[in-house]
């Protein structure tokens, strides 16, 4: 019997930022998993990021995480999304490549000290007295340790679903770990079940490039996620283009007529499967009035002719999906490598937790990622890092990191998993937050890195470099509204006349920078003409910061009164014949929701699951009268 400060169980996107974060904080960490070939595997789509995805990686990397470092060193493909739209929406989106992406991280799991990896199914949790003392595995060995965090993703009784066939497995070709569930039952948490899937993988030779769009990554300014990468090594890697299609109506015909072979339509699967990452029968079905969907289809990798197939996920039979595939422009010819399945899998319902992750059941048992119903690679990331540091806190005998709604995202998807009923998996969306002109990507650094450096998981390099763009930005803020200007700067009057915008007298630099069209770029232009001009030179995420901050200050401070007036949303009562169905400006999935449950008050309503902060502002303009 060996002992352990932290056990994790699983070594997902969950499992190594648990296991890394409490190693890194200096405790004896151990780290089991099915096998240890897929450390940090991708399990679907080759991807990180995307709107609000790419926030939680990005406050991820602020604590000291590695899921951002880690994409740094592997993605084939970068891409910002949203770029016409306003910051709090805009995401940065990378394709990696899957087989460099694991081997990085497992060579950072197995490089880092204090952490043994382990190979092994654990089967069952030791406990005495409501606090956990080990686990048991498979090959009849104990271990103890003074806290444990579970991070099992999909494989406590997985079941994967192609067709009539079923096959036990938390990913296809591995075991599933069914003696865990059992444990925890006999321990009295309250469990689930949910599904999720994927979809098939072709073989890039076989497609015709010519009738597909082409997406290429951008190239022209370095793009990254961790501040750990420098502009250098981000600028320095290849990329690949990523290619789009449509389904059809033909290819919709087969998925309709077939619909008795789909083990979702056929009753094989009763699960709920993720809402807003829905298999291609399910869109078919349900937005039946669509001619066609989008694919997106992606390399998997620079050394493997593989694409993911992004929108066509399907547990269909094998058969069925090649035609089905072969129905879409540009792949009627196309050779299926790896067919899409669906998984079904144990969870444990998240109002078992507090908001340190630990359970309120076992004191010193924390969970992490698809076991507490969420879905996706940064959710589960998010939740594996703050499990690990908890769990190490708790073993140091140190008060727990939390992290609040007004904080952050990760602290967003916390609160919704522990106040809010979970009926599906849980996705990451901006609308989760009231607060996401305030909890924006560019600032996440700003926001979680001192909390990083307080753990000790944040070099104090990095944290002194926020620390100084920090200062950066503030005294830059202050040097444009203390810099005036007048008609005799002639960039100034050629950038104003190339906007069509007229000059005041006395106007600042800071004054010019607040109107829409003006870019940093152009002041920095403007201050050419300044006798002693402010220095305005910084690295291109300091500009940035400086450009949301004066751009959008006044919306900014909105936000924050905001903030203050929805904690008293217990207080706005909502009358019992409300008529939801007449509100327009709120999703189809929360009127649904708000007609079951019937809130009281509007505090009851932000927490009805599947109701989004933005539901729940409309719901109160309506109530105020604003909106009729």
């Amino acid at each position: 019997m060996k002992n352990y400060d932290v056990i994790v169980v699983g070594a997902g996107h969950a499992g190594v930022e648990a296991a890394l974060a409490s190693a890194r904080m200096g405790l004896n960490t151990a780290i089991f998993t099915i096998t240890l070939d897929n450390i940090g595997v991708m399990s679907c789509n080759p991807s990180i990021g995307g709107p609000a995805k790419s926030h939680l990686a990005k406050e991820v990397d602020a604590l000291g995480g590695e899921m951002g470092r880690n994409m740094d060193k592997s993605f084939i493909q970068m891409r910002i999304l949203n770029t016409k739209k306003g910051p709090a929406v805009r995401s940065l989106r990378s394709q990696a490549d899957r087989k460099i992406y694991a081997l990085e991280m497992k060579k950072t799991v197995e490089k880092q000290e204090n952490l043994d990896t382990i190979q092994d199914i654990v089967t069952e949790l030791v406990t005495e007295n409501g606090e956990i003392r080990g686990i048991k595995t498979k090959t009849g060995m104990e271990f103890c340790a003074k806290a444990v965090v579970l991070a099992t993703g999909t494989f406590l009784r997985g079941l994967l679903y192609i067709g009539e066939k079923r096959v036990k497995g938390g990913r296809m070709g591995e075991l599933s770990a069914d003696d865990l569930t059992s444990s925890l039952k006999n321990l009295g948490f309250k469990m689930g079940r949910f599904k999720t899937g994927t979809p098939p993988r072709l073989d890039i030779r076989t497609l015709d490039l010519e009738k597909l769009e082409k997406q290429p990554g951008e190239t022209e300014v370095p793009l990254k996620f961790s501040m750990r990468t420098s502009n250098e090594e981000a600028q320095s890697r290849p990329q690949l283009s990523c290619f789009l299609t449509r389904t059809n109506l033909t290819t919709h015909k087969i998925i309709t007529e077939n619909l008795h072979r789909a083990p979702m339509y056929n009753g094989s699967i009763s699960s709920t499967g993720p809402r807003y990452c829905p298999s291609i029968e399910d869109k078919v079905v349900k937005f039946s009035d669509k001619d066609s969907h989008h694919l997106f289809l992606e390399p998997e990798g620079f050394h493997t002719t593989e694409v993911y197939i992004s929108g066509l996920s399907t547990s269909y039979p094998a058969e069925l999906q090649q035609k089905i595939v072969n129905s879409i422009e540009g792949l009627e010819n196309a050779h299926i490598m790896r067919y899409g399945y669906a998984v079904e899998y144990d969870i444990v319902n998240p109002s078992e937790l507090d908001y340190s992750l630990e359970t309120k059941r076992i004191k010193g048992l924390f969970l992490a990622g698809q076991l507490n119903g969420t879905s996706g690679y940064e959710e589960a990331a998010a939740q594996g890092i703050i499990a690990g540091i908890n769990a190490a806190l708790k073993v140091k005998g140190k008060e727990p990191l939390i992290l609040d709604r007004e904080s952050s995202y990760i602290g967003t998807m916390i609160d919704d998993l522990i106040n809010k009923e979970l009926f599906e998996p849980y996705r990451m969306f901006t609308a989760r937050s009231e607060y996401r002109l305030i909890l924006r990507e560019d600032n996440a650094d700003i926001r979680l890195s001192e909390k990083g450096y307080k753990v000790g998981l944040l070099p104090k390099k990095y944290y002194d470099k926020v620390l100084k763009k920090i200062e950066n930005v503030k005294n830059t803020i202050t040097k444009l509204e203390e810099t005036k200007l007048g008609t005799s700067n002639k960039k100034l009057v050629e950038i104003l006349e190339k906007y069509g915008e007229s000059l005041k007298s006395g106007t600042t630099l800071k004054e010019i920078l607040r109107r829409p069209k003006v870019t940093y770029e152009d002041i920095k232009y403007i201050a050419q003409d300044i006798e002693n001009p402010p220095k305005l030179d910084f690295d291109a995420e300091t500009e940035y910061q400086i450009e949301v901050q004066v751009k959008y200050e006044g919306y900014i401070a909105r936000a924050l009164s905001v903030m203050e007036r929805e904690k008293k949303l217990d207080t706005k009562l909502i009358p019992k014949d409300f008529d939801y169905d007449a509100m327009k400006g709120i999703t189809r999935e929360a009127k649904q929701r708000l007609k079951e449950k019937r809130p009281y008050n509007v505090g009851q309503a932000a927490r009805v699951a599947g109701v989004t902060p933005a539901d729940i502002s409309v719901l109160i303009m309506y109530l105020d009268g604003i909106l009729k």
